[in-house]
């Protein structure tokens, strides 16, 4: 009997484990971040066909909530820049974790971050955080050229610190619309819906709510003064100057040091607000990024689906961390091939003024997980 009762509940752990894993593969709807290729190309004009026909266009994407196609078909200029926004997002986020077992994509899932980000777990936190800095970065700019109907150049205040001599004003990128406008658009997907005290769905809200905050804030954080010399002979006696944002390379990785920093948070005695686990209890930062579930092991995501996370992933054979071959593919084997790199060489100046390169060839080994 006792033999009996000990192989259930080893059948009865495996089943446990084999539904944690099989959660994170399964097919989950699209959120507004998986739109790549959206209709835009409707006229401008408002014709009572035109906004009918804005409408429809954004009533019927799957990935939009409807508060936000309500919102679209209100701002229909601003969906391009939307679009941009998440694409950008994607391939900084891409970029950042190239050498890690997750990497912001799924080669067999249709959903472009993974249904991972589906559950409150630090890729989750990573991925809303991103998106929301890659519309503010595309809204912002898209103001400064003129390319919305309600922005234009930023409206921020001169700087305490900038010289008195120095000229404030040139169009800046204008940041506090673009935030502005993230928030409600993106925002507005997690208000739609109520949820009990305590429960997960709402821990869910809490945390994307949050993450969208911080990635928003990391825009800011990162933008700086840019100023422009004038003057007889660039003699930089007067400077006019403006707000500017970073190259988005920058903002994802301070997104990255973030991500790596993550802290995780569960609910306090009334069921209302988040609090940190490790250390005191206190309400994470604002500027932090959170989250409330373990994320999965992918290797054994791997080894569920062969391949499902980082097959045909470069890794490398010297380094010490994640992206080393033995860990980044999972302990499974790797292949090895050699591959020609075109760069530039032997580069000279011209008299005047052009700088003139030949292309050279270089071959490099390269690793790729089985």
């Amino acid at each position: 009997m006792d033999f009996i009762m000990i192989w259930r509940f080893i059948i009865i752990i495996i089943l446990y484990n084999l539904v944690y894993v099989t959660t994170f593969i399964i097919s989950i709807p699209s959120t507004w971040w998986n739109i790549e290729v959206l209709p835009w190309k409707i006229k401008s004009q408002n014709s009572e066909s035109s906004v009918r026909e804005t409408q429809h266009t954004c009533l019927k994407l799957s990935g939009y909530s409807y508060s936000q196609a309500t919102m679209c078909a209100k701002y229909f200029d601003h969906m391009p820049a939307v679009t941009i926004g998440a694409r950008i997002g994607i391939e900084e986020c891409q970029r950042q974790l190239k050498y890690r077992h997750w990497n912001c994509s799924t080669p067999h899932n249709s959903d472009i971050y993974g249904s991972f980000t589906y559950v409150s777990t630090k890729e989750a936190a990573f991925a809303h955080a991103i998106s929301n800095a890659g519309v503010v970065h595309a809204i912002a700019r898209s103001c400064k050229e003129a390319r919305l109907s309600t922005c234009g150049c930023s409206t921020a205040e001169r700087p305490k610190q900038l010289h008195r001599d120095w000229i404030w004003g040139g169009c800046g990128d204008n940041l506090k619309y673009a935030y502005w406008f993230a928030k409600n658009f993106i925002d507005m997907r997690e208000k739609e819906s109520s949820f009990p005290r305590a429960s997960k769905e709402l821990a869910n809200i809490l945390v994307n709510l949050h993450n969208n905050k911080a990635g928003r804030m990391a825009v800011f954080k990162m933008s700086s003064v840019a100023c422009k010399c004038h003057g007889v002979s660039g003699s930089c006696s007067l400077r006019s100057c403006w707000k500017q944002l970073p190259p988005f390379i920058q903002i994802g990785h301070h997104i990255t040091q973030k991500y790596d920093m993550a802290k995780r948070v569960k609910f306090n005695r009334r069921g209302t607000r988040l609090r940190k686990i490790s250390g005191r209890p206190i309400q994470p930062a604002a500027n932090e990024l959170i989250y409330s579930e373990k994320s999965p092991d992918y290797c054994e995501l791997s080894k569920v689906q062969p391949g499902f996370i980082t097959s045909g992933r470069e890794c490398r054979l010297d380094r010490k961390g994640v992206e080393r071959c033995e860990l980044l593919c999972c302990n499974r084997s790797y292949r090895t091939y050699t591959r020609e790199v075109h760069e530039k060489c032997h580069c000279k100046f011209i008299w005047c003024c052009k700088i003139q390169c030949q292309v050279c060839i270089r071959l490099e080994q390269v690793h790729v997980c089985n």
